[in-house]
């Protein structure tokens, strides 16, 4: 058996004396969704013997593209953490439980964690500060809970940056407050996936922990790619830090290695999306399904990340897509995409609406069929066109009712993105399987983590787990 100094529990040794013989690092994700963190660490060699989700449509994704066959139906069940059964998922005895899993990965529902998610729940419930009774503010306990029984070597959660202040708390340093007292090394930082190659600027709060047995505090992946951030994502992350004061002397937060000018260029959403099949019909009405496969042959020039996409290994391209389907739309909305510019949002789209009116010599009869109804003083990026050179801004959970937040830089294709394209946009490759209509997709890929992302702090887990193994062997030696 491997030889740790400072001997552990018994099961934290078994479970580093059977991955130093080669077995496989075994996966469960909590608040699974789709599996957007599970498909980067399986790539990177991690194996998933399960995913806890409440949203039918998720598990399902899920339960196809890590659990197809026999045991499907299984994994494709809806579970609430809450009444959580592990040995009932796990199909073991509770005494096998923490000898099962190696490694727990998650991220807890963030809508009460967000500016936005608070101001929709004030509304709903009427109470100014609403976000605080929400019950999912406290859905980590849960996790919290199921780490504490499965006992892994690591852990992986992810949220919103706003979980560093949350209504005057901080819920990342509760979550790590407690990890820590339970017998993990913790780090925190936030990353935006735009520095890691996804073609996308998403703002993200990770925190990892170690079991203490490993003997070393987690590392996260350096950038690989370079952008300088639009206007916005600073001042939000400075607000997430706020709480945090001196950032030198706090336990927890690691900051993230500065990416530098001389690492290759973000990638864009042309480079993303620019080799899928143009879809320019966009008036037919009627839903819009997956069962319709649609060739999408390589053509000769592709982008590197395209490629990638494509040739995932056990989610490629086989030449056909069934989700590359958008929304239908109104003549009103189809003329003012084209007529948009890249980067314009709800306001001068407004103002572009009225002018094609005057300038159609219309009677004001016709206003409401150039003019779109709504506010341009609220909600001013309620639509967005795409700029083609740069990456796609965040993509959100309610992208299937609201898609004319990401509409396409080409326009003389004049629509919003289409499933597939939030999926690259995403990072998910061209194979990954999403259960459901348009909308359920939507939202799955909206509350993913970039599987590119994960694959990279996947990768750095896997670094520092084989490196305390080596390093206890030559110690035994």
């Amino acid at each position: 058996m491997l030889s740790l100094l400072g001997a552990g529990p018994s099961s934290i040794i078994d479970k580093l004396d059977r991955v130093s013989r080669g077995g496989p690092l075994r996966l469960l994700d909590l608040f699974s969704g789709c599996g957007g963190l599970t498909t980067g660490f399986v790539r990177a060699g991690f194996e998933s013997v399960g995913g806890v989700e409440f949203d039918p449509f998720a598990a399902a994704s899920y339960a196809r593209n890590f659990h197809p066959g026999v045991n499907e139906e299984h994994f494709a069940r809806a579970r609430d953490i809450r009444q959580l059964d592990l040995c009932e998922l796990l199909g073991l005895s509770e005494d096998e439980i923490p000898h099962a899993v190696d490694v727990v990965i998650g991220g807890p529902p963030c809508p009460s964690f967000t500016r936005v998610g608070r101001a929709k729940l004030r509304e709903v419930m009427d109470h100014p500060e609403a976000f605080k009774l929400d019950e999912r503010t406290t859905l980590y306990l849960h996790a919290m809970r199921v780490i504490e029984q499965t006992r892994p070597l690591a852990v992986l959660l992810e949220n919103v940056p706003d979980v560093l202040n949350q209504g005057g708390r901080s819920v990342g340093d509760e979550m790590a407050d407690y990890l820590s007292s339970i017998g993990y090394e913790v780090s925190y930082s936030l990353l935006n996936a735009a520095n890691y190659g996804v073609p996308q600027t998403r703002d993200r709060f990770f925190l990892m922990a170690y079991a203490k047995e490993l003997g070393r505090r987690p590392k996260f992946p350096d950038p690989t790619h370079w952008l300088e951030m639009p206007r916005g994502y600073k001042s939000s992350r400075d607000v997430a830090l706020r709480l945090l004061g001196d950032l030198e002397a706090h336990p927890y937060y690691s900051p993230p290695a500065a990416p530098s000018p001389r690492l290759p260029a973000a990638v864009t959403a042309e480079e993303a999306l620019a080799d899928l099949p143009r879809i320019i019909d966009q008036l037919a009405r009627g839903a819009r399904r997956f069962d319709t496969p649609l060739a999408t042959p390589a053509p000769s020039k592709i982008s590197s990340f395209a490629k990638h996409m494509r040739s995932w290994p056990g989610f490629e391209n086989t030449g056909a897509l069934g989700d590359h389907v958008t929304r239908s739309l109104g003549e009103r909305d189809l003329r003012l995409f084209a007529a948009m510019q890249p980067g314009d949002q709800y306001p001068e789209a407004h103002r572009l609406a009225h002018e094609l009116w005057v300038n159609a010599g219309a009677s004001p009869s016709l206003l409401k069929n150039y003019v779109p109804p709504y506010d341009p003083t609220k909600f001013p990026n309620k639509w967005r066109k795409m700029e083609a050179n740069t990456p796609a801004r965040t993509l959100m959970a309610h992208l299937g009712k609201d898609s004319y937040s990401h509409i396409h830089y080409d326009s003389t294709q004049a629509r919003t993105i289409s499933v597939r394209e939030a999926a690259r946009l995403q990072s998910f490759p061209d194979g990954f399987q999403f259960r459901g209509t348009m909308n359920p997709a939507f939202r799955q890929i909206g509350n993913a983590v970039a599987p590119l992302l994960a694959y990279q702090l996947a990768q750095s887990m896997r670094q520092g787990i084989n490196s305390a193994i080596n390093s206890s062997k030559m110690e035994a030696s």
